[in-house]
């Protein structure tokens, strides 16, 4: 009896102990967007859905209602007329559905991981529960923030790069088949 409750209480320890203050890869927060490329053959959107670019990240916001703006950190931009079949289906574009998501392959994971990240910066948004403070692109597939200065690095799982402690990014489970196929985030 008694090596029962010693494997017991070694194995609530290694249960509780994983737990700690690490961080859930995927967030709790609600996003979904389903869009099928083989349709609409953007390009701008197809360079981040492409496993072999790693490092490059879409930006995808709906600014307009039927309208979907592209805008990689390459310096691309598009913009699709969705069909009125898409217009009806239900999207969550990040906190509030206001921010818009960031999806691209990150550089520094092997295999090469397709990632889904909130473009709000998740500090800011933390302490103020307001989706003002847009997340700014580079080149390099890190984002930043301008209220807060910090600055994150989407190739390595949105941690901080620089500026300080706090949260990485939003991250949201994400999938696509290729370049002009299907991207489906859904969290």
């Amino acid at each position: 009896m008694t090596k029962i409750r010693c494997l017991l209480a070694l194995l609530v320890c290694f249960v509780l102990g994983g737990c700690g203050d690490s961080e859930f890869e995927f967030s709790g927060h609600h996003a979904f967007f389903v869009f099928d490329n083989s349709l609409h053959l953007d390009p701008t959107l197809s360079s981040a859905m492409n496993a072999m670019s790693p490092g490059i990240f879409c930006r995808i916001s709906i600014k307009s209602a039927g309208r979907v703006n592209f805008d990689n950190n390459q310096g691309q931009s598009s913009q699709v007329t969705l069909s009125a079949l898409e217009q009806q289906s239900h999207k969550m574009l990040g906190v509030y559905n206001e921010s818009g998501l960031i999806v691209g392959f990150a550089t520094l994971s092997q295999p090469v991981t397709f990632c889904a990240f909130d473009a709000q910066c998740p500090n800011c948004y933390e302490e103020t529960m307001m989706p003002r403070y847009m997340l700014t692109m580079d080149t390099t597939g890190k984002v930043s923030c301008k209220n807060c200065g910090r600055t994150y690095d989407m190739n390595n799982n949105g941690i901080i790069s620089s500026g300080g402690n706090g949260k990485k990014l939003i991250r949201y489970r994400a999938t696509t088949n290729g370049p002009f196929g299907l991207i489906r985030i859904d969290n």
